[in-house]
């Protein structure tokens, strides 16, 4: 019979709970000493005068049964050896008892009733009394009060652990929402840093040319400004793609135009180099095989992500892009510039690379980046199937 841990607390009935529990306690006080009440009335006062004290004090012991429940339990039970009153007190103590599901505590208290029933059918002045019929329904009636403790007990257990288990549900599943939206901000300004800190930071170097040449003649500095619109819109449409991915229209059918692959790096190496920036890219990659979009994308985002660093904090310098491999290895992509034309350039935050190395490490592979004499490496390995 398992017991419940002792220190769990237990749960304090609220007033209109004892009201009937000792509503049903006098109820059975009554029909025990309701059968010898006018007999001792008429020919033993003493003991008449005897039963109402005791059933007076078993109903005053009985409240305390919550702080002492053994101890109470076998008190009233003594009491009704020689009190029918004290029956019913007797029955909520035991059945409080056998609420706890601990073994010697239902026999003892279980037997201490048992025994005081049977010394009270002796006691009083019964008009009739069977021995045997009288051993029967005591032990009828203390094995269906027992049992009817234990089935209670075994039922508050069951509503604490489903209570319970629903707590920690709700628990884990508050944590699960923190973390998925705490990974849906971490991913959402990922992809905003790496669509819009590239186009920003062309917007930024040319309005910084403008700023400081003054030799331009109307239609060279129409020129760049167009430039500069130009860049500002790619930003806008780029902002958009990456807004449709994240929220699809209310008919399913995504806004946004399909994300840059690895077949879209040259576009973007091409479009550095019209901008002067001066890169050398070398593709070795396993050409029978299609680089899936998954992995195609976080190459071409390292890479964008490369060039934007190089043109922000490297003006004219030579930037070498090599990309290597196959299914089998997986793809490793290098970028090298020389920090010799280091400049201030537009301001960054460093939050780049630290998305990057995110991106790489969600799709199971590493990014490293490190200074190699006046050479600035940043390199990238992914697995083929991300």
């Amino acid at each position: 019979m398992p017991s419940r841990p002792p220190a769990e607390p237990r749960p304090v009935p609220d007033w209109a709970e004892q009201a009937w529990r000792y509503a049903l306690c006098l109820v059975i006080s009554a029909v025990v000493w309701g059968s010898v009440a006018g007999v001792e009335w008429r020919e033993q006062r003493g003991l008449l005068v005897a039963e109402v004290v005791l059933g007076v004090a078993a109903y005053v012991a009985v409240w305390f049964r919550r702080r002492a429940p053994v101890p109470v339990a076998l008190a009233v039970a003594a009491m009704s050896a020689v009190s029918g009153i004290a029956a019913g007190p007797a029955t909520l103590a035991a059945v409080s008892v056998a609420t706890h599901r601990i073994t010697w505590q239902v026999v003892t208290v279980g037997v201490a009733n048992f025994v005081a029933a049977q010394t009270y059918a002796d006691v009083a002045p019964f008009t009739h009394h069977d021995p045997l019929i009288t051993v029967g329904v005591n032990l009828a009636v203390n094995a269906g009060m027992m049992g009817w403790g234990l089935y209670l007990g075994s039922r508050r257990e069951l509503l604490r652990n489903l209570r319970s288990r629903a707590e920690r549900a709700e628990t884990e599943q508050d944590l699960r929402l923190a973390q998925a939206r705490s990974t849906e901000r971490a991913r959402i300004a990922r992809e905003m840093h790496d669509v819009l800190a590239h186009r920003i930071t062309q917007v930024s170097m040319h309005a910084g040319a403008l700023a400081f040449r003054d030799d331009l003649d109307s239609e060279r500095l129409r020129a760049g400004l167009e430039q500069i619109q130009g860049q500002a819109n790619d930003a806008l449409h780029e902002l958009r793609d990456v807004l449709g991915v994240l929220r699809d229209d209310a008919d399913g059918q995504q806004s946004a135009q399909p994300q840059p692959t690895y077949a879209d790096i040259p576009t973007l190496v091409a479009e550095a180099r019209a901008l002067g920036l001066d890169v050398d890219f070398v593709d070795d990659v396993d050409a029978s095989s299609s680089v899936p979009p998954a992995t195609g994308r976080a190459v071409y985002r390292i890479v964008q992500e490369g060039l934007t660093n190089a043109r922000k904090h490297a003006p004219g310098s030579v930037v070498a892009i090599s990309s290597i491999g196959d299914p089998d290895t997986g793809i490793t992509v290098r970028l090298a510039n020389s920090l010799a034309h280091r400049s201030a350039g537009a301001p960054g935050a460093g939050l780049g690379l630290v998305g990057l190395r995110e991106r790489a490490e969600l799709r199971g592979g590493r990014l490293d980046h490190r200074t190699d004499g006046s050479t600035f490496v940043l390199e990238a390995w992914l697995p083929w199937t991300a």
